[in-house]
């Protein structure tokens, strides 16, 4: 059956054992998980990914069917899921085993995904859908999370600490527990002391750097830069890192060779492909060519060795680097 996952809270679950949880919303998924499931099924956890249980699946079999006295009851949770594993989970549904519940995770499934079909019809069976945020919802986890610790924030606050999450609600439940450290000794919090201690420049990650030049970003890719600190360590992380994006890259590319169909090969590729950088992958494919990304790949190495005989230019380097790569030819 489907259900909506601010109805878990509200519904008698104590029947059900098998639950899929679908979506892009991570933050949320992550939440529910911990927050209203878990409480309610059993203590000893099992955490997989797909992958390990189709790699071996009798041994999947055989841990499950193990009773033990210590592990009677079980809490099988498999992440990344697709409809690759429907048939395992199938036959242990089918056996139902009065001491094992599990918790499929996966990211978005299309309506004609059997595994989706499957746990929407059967009875004992939940199917959550989890949609991404907007600027709405996470505000509202802002004035909850408020209301619940006996804060108070302006509207004009709540709506940059919303910004500075950029749209990610794992990233906006940090901000709130550090905003919630800096108001013990405080009563109150001003906009400037938002702005220092929240989501700041030097937090931006590397990645989202690399990503945004190679995508061709421009605006993004000098946002990020000037609002950095960079030092000559980071430069040399971010040319490894623009080297293994670029290999990935030309992975892909080669295998677009014999499968045209880029979704299939972003969601087969291994190592996995998280469902936030899927988007941000198939700009940069659109962006570079073949021959391209070959030429990027031994002019990085190039630069790599210039800044390690010149590390007193080496930001200037890297920074021209990564902008002259995120401009359009």
């Amino acid at each position: 059956m489907i259900i909506k996952y601010f109805e878990l809270k509200k519904k008698n679950l104590d029947e059900i054992k098998y639950y899929l949880l679908y979506g892009n919303n991570k933050g949320l998924i992550e939440e529910t998980i911990k927050s209203v499931l878990k409480p309610i099924l059993p203590k000893n956890i099992f955490n997989y990914d797909e992958i390990e249980i189709l790699n071996n699946p009798e041994s999947f079999k055989e841990k499950i069917n193990n009773k033990s006295f210590f592990e009677d009851q079980k809490l099988i949770i498999i992440k990344r899921v697709s409809d690759k594993i429907l048939k395992i989970i199938e036959e242990v549904i089918k056996n139902d085993l009065e001491d094992i519940a599990i918790i499929l995770v996966s990211e978005n499934l299309e309506k004609k995904s059997k595994i989706r079909n499957y746990f929407e019809k059967e009875k004992n069976t939940t199917c959550v859908p989890f949609y991404e945020d907007n600027h709405q919802t996470l505000a509202k986890v802002v004035q909850n999370f408020l209301r619940e610790k006996n804060l108070k924030l302006s509207q004009q606050n709540i709506n940059i600490i919303v910004e500075r999450s950029r749209g990610d609600r794992i990233n906006l439940n940090n901000e709130l527990t550090k905003i919630e450290n800096y108001l013990k000794n405080k009563k109150n919090i001003s906009e400037n002391e938002i702005l220092k201690i929240t989501n700041l420049a030097e937090n931006y990650q590397v990645g989202e750097l690399v990503d945004n030049s190679l995508a061709k970003n421009k605006l993004r890719t000098l946002t990020i830069l000037n609002e950095n600190n960079f030092n000559t360590e980071d430069c040399i992380l971010i040319l490894r890192i623009f080297l293994s994006k670029l290999k990935r890259l030309l992975k892909i590319k080669t295998q677009q060779q014999k499968d045209k169909n880029l979704d299939n090969i972003i969601s087969s590729f291994r190592p996995p492909i998280f469902w936030k950088e899927k988007e941000i992958v198939k700009q940069q494919i659109k962006k570079l060519e073949y021959d391209k990304i070959k030429e990027l790949i031994i002019k990085t190495n190039n630069i790599e060795f210039l800044i390690k005989k010149n590390p007193t230019s080496s930001i200037f380097i890297v920074s021209d680097f990564i902008l002259e790569n995120a401009i359009e030819n």
